[in-house]
């Protein structure tokens, strides 16, 4: 089908996609798109229409809210529902337009002028123009709803100012320039203003669109919107009929019908469906599935890809959060675990090559430092990497004070015995698996250390709301290899602070340093200069170990055969990235899950 050009073609700033002026197909069933809308045309393969995907998730999501999602689970089924001014390509890392067709940026690099698409609408079908990027703005960088992108919108000490020029073109000013700038825009989902304006004057946008949240209550500018919650089961997602992207033969995209994201808690599980034909796509398998699934791929109807390492990482990490008195014996403890060399002892116990060998298969690289080196071009090579040593990290702790019984338990100076509890999730055989090494690398020092693992959702709550834990094995992923991706990690501020979150004024003067450094990287634009500033941060984090890291997994991917632009990417989220070019190239019959 050839789709009638209304206007003239724009190359764009990546030079990959092309916007022009059409007027679109329909599918049968679609809600009819007014006759003029400002497309992005997506240079993939042209699909076909229908069918749904099944991905299998660990845990329900906490919220279906964009401005507070904090978990990998919320924010894998929201990235299916929204849509940002600029976007990442996490195929070429590159950026590309999105919501805004073209920008242009200030000499100086502190004014960018963006140009939005006009004709487009949110999922309910109303209209988005400059006033849906004011209010989305406004609301992240409310001080009082505390977003973790708010960290990203602090530039030079001073919030970004976001202005309307007209009906479809805003100006963002930044106090100083800022380096990558165009990338901060990708993590900013534009949001309703006719559907969230009151409950944001109200103080009660926080509160909004949680899981129980009528799919008509909500909307956004995804390929996909909500169409059913099912608590503890599933998600679905229907298509988004005023999608802002066609393809080149003038089809609006996407191509699914629908998107069912299943609870499956375990790895075991999620394998099982998965070499079962249950599931369509295994963004994150673990080395043991993966090579269980890979002996038998070539008879099997899916394919699998080793990408290599990515930006993921794994890490211990101790409770240093100020506690109420009901966690008072987690307090008691807080005297060794704030203890910087006690952190390093431990650190210096745990076998990181066992747990490479054990629980990765080898598909992993041991870390000292939170940038793994599938970010070739900001991880810091020169952190030290000590070798295991179970006699150099007793000499440590007897310096610090602690010394053993005669029945080899370790005690601290005041005859306390050392122990303590690691949480992580269950149905996570790779976090176990290393609770479980660490746990007998300690019993080597003396420690007494039991492992209790949770439902994610549960661990996620107690961990980043309620505090209330000794210690805990978990990951992070990224999105962009940019140091920027993790201001809220390691401003002493930032929500996703996990040690310590949202600190008044840093505890210690290693996290003011730190504050200073990454404000610093973010307004430098020469990026050997901000590089520099940012091994001065992974130092700073490896010296003073906040969390211990382990190991950062190999992308271990797969997908049903015949699941057509299927392009895994090392960048989060490493299947899903393009869901919006995903299809089916032959029909497949597979009722609703």
């Amino acid at each position: 089908m050839t789709c009638p050009r209304t206007g003239r073609i724009r190359r764009t700033a990546a030079g990959l996609l092309t916007a022009v002026l059409v007027s679109i197909a329909q599918p049968s069933g679609a809600t009819a798109a007014p006759p003029v809308e400002d497309l992005l045309i997506s240079r993939a393969p042209v699909g076909r229409y229908g069918g749904q995907l099944v991905v299998n998730q660990r845990a329900e999501p906490r919220t279906l809210n964009p401005v507070i999602a904090l978990d990998a689970v919320s924010r894998d089924v929201l990235k299916c529902t929204i849509a940002a001014l600029i976007h990442i390509n996490r195929e070429t890392q590159r950026t590309e337009p999105a919501l805004a067709r073209e920008w242009s940026a200030s000499p100086d690099g502190r004014r960018y002028t963006l140009t939005l698409r006009r004709g487009i609408r949110f999922s309910d079908g109303h209209a988005f123009d400059a006033d849906d990027v004011l209010f989305s703005f406004g609301v992240y960088l409310d001080p009082g709803i505390r977003s973790p992108q708010r960290d990203l919108l602090i530039v030079g000490g001073e919030p970004l100012r976001v202005r309307k020029i007209d009906q479809y073109i805003v100006q963002v000013d930044l106090a100083a320039p800022y380096a990558g700038a165009e990338r901060l825009f990708d993590g900013v989902a534009i949001l309703p203003r006719h559907l969230l304006e009151p409950a944001f004057k109200a103080g009660r946008l926080t509160a909004a669109w949680g899981i129980a949240a009528a799919p008509s209550a909500m909307a956004g500018l995804g390929p996909f919107r909500f169409k059913e919650f099912v608590p503890g089961e599933r998600i679905v997602l229907e298509r988004n009929p005023y999608y802002w992207k066609a393809d080149r033969s003038g089809q609006r995209l996407p191509y699914l019908d629908r998107v069912a994201f299943t609870v499956v808690a375990s790895d075991d599980a999620q394998a099982i469906r998965f070499q079962a034909g249950e599931s369509d796509v295994a963004s994150r398998l673990s080395a043991e599935h993966f090579g269980v699934l890979q002996r038998a791929e070539p008879n099997a109807a899916y394919t699998l890809a080793d990408l290599g390492a990515g930006l993921d990482y794994s890490f211990l990490f101790f409770n240093l959060n100020d506690l109420g008195p009901h966690l008072a014996d987690t307090s008691r403890k807080q005297r060794w675990f704030g203890n910087t060399t006690f952190r390093r002892a431990v650190s210096l116990a745990i076998d990181r090559d066992a747990i490479v060998r054990l629980v990765y298969r080898g598909r992993a690289t041991p870390l000292w430092g939170h940038v793994p080196p599938g970010n070739a071009l900001w991880v810091n090579r020169a952190i030290p990497r000590p070798p295991r040593s179970v006699d150099e990290a007793r000499r440590l702790l007897r310096g610090a004070g602690f010394s053993w019984t005669t029945q080899g338990a370790l005690v601290d100076s005041r005859g306390a015995a050392v122990e303590f509890t690691i949480l992580t999730n269950a149905g996570n055989h790779e976090r176990i698996g290393m609770a479980t090494i660490i746990q007998d690398d300690l019993q080597q020092l003396g420690m007494r250390v039991q492992i209790v693992t949770l439902e994610l959702r549960t661990l996620v709550e107690r961990v980043l709301t309620q505090h209330d834990y000794e210690a805990c094995v978990l990951g992070l992923g990224n999105g962009d290899a940019s140091p920027n991706a993790e201001m809220n990690v390691w401003l002493s501020s930032g929500g996703s602070h996990l040690w310590h979150p949202e600190q008044r004024q840093p505890a210690t003067a290693w996290e003011a340093e730190i504050d200073v450094l990454m404000r610093r990287q973010l307004t430098t634009l020469d990026h050997g200069a901000r590089k520099r500033l940012y091994d001065r941060v992974q130092a700073l984090v490896a010296q003073n170990l906040p969390l211990i890291f382990l190991a950062s997994p190999n992308i271990l991917v797969g997908a049903r055969k015949g699941l057509g632009n299927f392009r895994p990417a090392v960048l989060d989220h490493h299947t899903l990235w393009n869901i919006d070019e995903l299809f089916w190239r032959q029909e497949r019959t597979r009722g609703a899950p």
